[in-house]
């Protein structure tokens, strides 16, 4: 602590003691709407003060993985998301560095959607020691559970493949959580509906808005009201498209004085075409060269989506009435999840019969069981199988791919984002060969994208959902690539004259 911070911690407490005899009164703060509460008396107010606010970003600085946002205020200590790296070697290697905070002194956590990136290092965090409650929409709830429960499943099984086959520097090879941590994490989780105001830790108050990009996804309004008027933030979370299939559009980002933004796409606009006209011309060329339709998705998310519009297209009439098979089981599950769930679906792109209905039908086959998944190595085209993961880095994809890759009469459909080092990314960009299972599988099947099925909000997306905010004091832009971050900062230092800052990892900042 610097020699000046402890000399007037010593005067302040020495005068709080001299006069600690006088009825200091209570102090109200009045918040936005209108709501008054009182925070500590005056003396202990006026300690608290000398402690700034601060933000240190762990993750998802300039990269769109691994999203961990610490926001402190005195001993109060909030992780915003709690995210896995995922991608090349060298990101994902992070996640078995030691963790950059201490997880028993987090007072809480609070989600902004249940992906992966966002939760995946959560059982982390409570092996560690956190005790304190996971804040999260209910639909995040029972999404993240899921997804936790698969990571641990995928860990375990690694370590007991490189204990099997030694090739582990550690040994015994251990996973990074198991699924007893995940069990320990769920009974923490804490089911928050969107509009009202929550507090995770005085003086720190949260209240949730739809960010239009998953089942159960927010952005984050926050008020730090140790002070009058209160200190507002608004974390983005990972922003939705505007007209996008089966969710609502992002809600309007309330007023902030420090907005924590994603960029994913933040230099680039997804093509301007009709997401059921382009899908349309995808399956009827698929359906000529009379193969079967690989179709990559994340299991949560995309592969509903897909359904949907796959429904939505039958009943028009506007492709044959092919068999759907979804062939993960975690979509499967996914899939009832988003049938309990009916608040967040928007079906602007067309209204479902009994016979079409929106995530299942007669000719829609789930494929849970792993017997299930090998016999769609006998289906013939014409066809569709939806499976995971989105990026083709594991999943039952993987062994789908080595099956339909190398004949020219089948279709790979690629749709949003690919990261950088992954199976996808690279089929993406045209390789001639795919590596797996240590084995090179030549790509002679034609490979096909259809980006509107992207959940993120492009550069046009991003700039319309901004436009509404008035001049923060500070913008840092997260969950993105350098180039993409650093694209969105200039355009937005250019045209809105905003003090704009894409940090590093472990960078911290003081917020005033």
């Amino acid at each position: 602590m610097p020699l000046q911070l402890r000399v007037a911690r010593c005067m302040v407490l020495f005068s709080v003691l001299l006069f600690s005899h006088l009825p200091f009164p209570v102090i109200f703060v009045v918040g936005r709407d209108g709501t008054r509460w009182p925070t500590k008396p005056f003396s202990d107010l006026f300690i608290e003060s000398i402690y700034m606010a601060k933000i240190t970003f762990h993750g998802a600085a300039r990269t769109v993985t691994g999203s961990k946002y610490l926001l402190e205020v005195g001993n109060t200590s909030i992780l915003v998301d709690c995210g896995m790296f995922q991608g090349p070697k060298k990101l994902r290697q992070k996640n078995w560095e030691p963790t950059p905070f201490d997880a028993k002194s987090l007072d809480a956590v609070v989600l902004t959607h249940a992906h992966l990136d966002h939760t995946g290092f959560l059982p982390r965090v409570v092996k560690q020691g956190f005790e304190g409650k996971v804040y999260c929409s209910p639909a995040t709830a029972e999404l993240a559970k899921l997804i936790m429960f698969d990571s641990a499943k995928i860990q375990e099984y690694d370590a007991k493949y490189a204990n099997k086959k030694g090739f582990s520097k550690h040994s015994p090879a251990l996973p990074l959580y198991d699924s007893q941590d995940v069990e320990d994490t769920i009974k923490q989780l804490f089911e928050t509906p969107r509009g009202k105001w929550f507090c995770p830790a005085e003086p720190i108050w949260m209240r949730y808005h739809d960010a239009g990009h998953l089942l159960g996804s927010n952005m984050i309004e926050v008020e730090i009201r140790d002070q009058d008027p209160p200190l507002r933030l608004l974390f983005s979370g990972d922003v939705g498209r505007y007209d996008g299939p089966l969710y609502h559009d992002p809600a309007p980002p309330p007023e902030c004085d420090y907005l924590i933004c994603e960029s994913t796409y933040g230099n680039r606009d997804h093509p301007e075409v009709d997401l059921l006209d382009a899908l349309e011309k995808v399956v009827s060329r698929s359906v000529r060269r009379g193969g079967v339709m690989l179709m990559a998705s994340f299991a949560i998310g995309r592969a509903q989506q897909l359904i949907y519009l796959l429904q939505v297209l039958k009943k028009e009439n506007r492709i044959p009435d092919l068999p759907i098979y979804l062939d993960s089981p975690m979509a499967c599950k996914a899939t009832g999840i988003y049938k309990a769930h009916t608040e967040d679906h928007d079906l602007s792109e067309g209204e479902l019969d009994a016979e079409h209905p929106v995530l299942n039908g007669p000719r829609v086959h789930l494929c849970r069981s792993t017997d299930e998944s090998k016999a769609l190595n006998q289906v013939k085209g014409p066809a569709v199988i939806i499976s995971s993961s989105g990026m083709m880095t594991g999943g039952r994809i993987v062994h789908h791919l080595k099956k339909r890759l190398p004949n020219p009469e089948n279709t790979v459909v690629l749709g949003g984002y690919m990261a950088y080092g992954t199976r996808g990314r690279r089929i993406q960009e045209g390789a001639d060969t795919i590596r797996m299972h240590g084995m090179e599988i030549p790509v002679r099947a034609a490979v096909e994208t259809v980006s509107g099925l992207s959940g993120h909000a492009d550069r046009s997306d991003l700039l319309r959902w901004l436009k509404p905010i008035p001049n923060p004091r500070q913008v840092f832009l997260t969950h993105g690539e350098p180039d993409s971050a650093e694209a969105l900062a200039e355009e937005l230092k250019t045209t809105r004259d905003w003090n704009v800052h894409v940090p590093d990892l472990g960078e911290t900042h003081e917020l005033t």
